[in-house]
This record gives C-alpha cells, structure tokens and sequence, in this order.
C-alpha cells in the first residue's frame, strides 16, 4: 500500500482532517455575511469526510457541492448527510481542486478549510476566483504565523513542509493582489489543533499499526508525532489563519 492509501486509511475515521470546529466554521459564516441569502450555490473543496459541509448545508439556505480527491471520504460524508437529514442539501464530487468543473462565475461561495495547501494559497485564491460570482465569498483557513520571529527548529519544519507559511498581513496583501477584498480573519486555537484534530490522531495509531506492519505505516507515524510535538512546543506562533474575502468586480 502507497504512503497516500495509507495517509487516507489514518484519517478516513477522524471527524476532521485537518485543525477546525463546528464553532470556528459558523463564525466564519457570521462574517461571511451569507446568512439570510436564499438559494446559494456553494463548493467546500477538500472536504475530506465534511464536518464544515454539514455545518455549511445545515446553517445556510444553500445547496453545497464537497469535493475531496478520495471517494472514501465523500462516502463517509454521504452517510453523516443522510443520518442528519442533509442529503438534499449535499452533492459529493470527487475531483482534483486544480481541475474542477464548475462554470464561471456559477457560485456564490467557496469554502476550504485546512485544504488550499495542496495547491498553494496563492494559486488556490487565483484559479478558484473565477468560479464566483463577483461579490461571491471566499473562505479558507491556512497554515500561518502568528509572530514576526519564531523558534529556528519551527521555521525549519514548516518551511520544508509547506513553504507558504507566512504571516496573516502576507496572505491579506495577496488576496488582495489577486482580486479579493478581505472582510474577516480570526485564528484558530487549541480546540481546533489538539481537541478536535491531533489527539484522535494519536489514539487511531495503534490500531492503524496494528492493520498496516509496515515501515511506511511507521513513518508516517513518526511523522505525525512530530508535528504534534511541535505544535505543543510552540503553539504560540503558528496556527491555521480563517481567512474570509469577498471576490472584487474585474
């Protein structure tokens, strides 16, 4: 088995893919401003197994379209739809989010959360700023710093694994360069990062290495407690960033 069939297998379970809460998804939607709209057309790319999408679909008068790369997640989300009563409001595409198929200017949201990494913030806010509509909202949530200077150990990891790590005035000034209009930020906190993300992580690896004896499944074991070592050490200066923009006119 690739280290990517193992990745999905670790994090097929977990309610979240990635650091978030129902609570952080619904004060991004209070800022977004598309409370009350009716009949909204909205895509959350990266959805993983949709915790943000049924908050989305739940909250919103709004038919949400959730991508993921990996059908077992949008099965996984299908059937948390159909128990909670969403599966009107749900459609799941599986597809690349730099190959999506929607119209231009056909939606009146797009939301991702812990997702754009995959493609780059910057080429994620560029490509996926067709598909609104002007006015449309943009909301995502981005790995960033939360201080000028941080530890030399912390800036070396993150600059390997996702070299755009940056500050929150660095992503503002390139949503706006590319055409957006930031109207909410907030960072995420331990709730988000330990409570609802790291530590089911940690209680999946023993079962996990137990299905998988392997030193594939190994290192990313390894891998994965490191980063949550990290994220203990130094919670003060790194988080994920909700960033909540409106697309500009052209």
């Amino acid at each position: 088995m690739d280290d990517l069939k193992l990745l999905v297998d670790l994090h097929r379970e977990g309610a979240r893919q990635g650091p978030g809460s129902d609570a952080a998804t619904r004060r991004a939607l209070d800022l977004s401003g598309l409370r009350g709209q009716a009949g909204l057309r909205v895509a959350d790319i990266g959805c993983g197994t949709g915790a943000a999408t049924r908050v989305i679909a739940a909250e919103l008068d709004a038919h949400v379209t959730a991508v993921d790369l990996f059908p077992d997640f949008l099965q996984v989300l299908e059937d948390h739809a159909e128990k909670a009563g969403l599966s009107d409001r749900i459609d799941t595409l599986a597809a690349s989010m730099d190959d999506l198929p929607f119209a231009p200017g056909s939606l009146d949201a797009i939301w991702a959360e812990g997702a754009i990494y995959n493609i780059g913030f910057e080429a994620g806010i560029t490509a996926w700023r067709r598909f609104l509509k002007p006015g449309g909202v943009l909301a995502v949530s981005e790995l960033t710093w939360l201080t000028a200077e941080r530890p030399e150990e912390l800036t070396e990891h993150w600059a390997q694994e996702y070299p755009q790590v940056a500050t929150a005035g660095t992503k503002i000034a390139q949503l706006e360069a590319s055409g957006y209009m930031l109207i909410g930020y907030f960072p995420q906190g331990h709730v988000e990062w330990m409570e609802n993300y790291y530590s089911p992580i940690i209680k999946r690896f023993s079962d996990f290495l137990a299905r998988y004896d392997s030193d594939a499944a190994r290192a990313i074991v390894a891998a994965e407690q490191r980063e949550v070592g990290l994220y203990q050490r130094f919670a003060d200066y790194v988080s994920y960033g909700f960033y909540i923009a409106r697309r500009l006119p052209d």
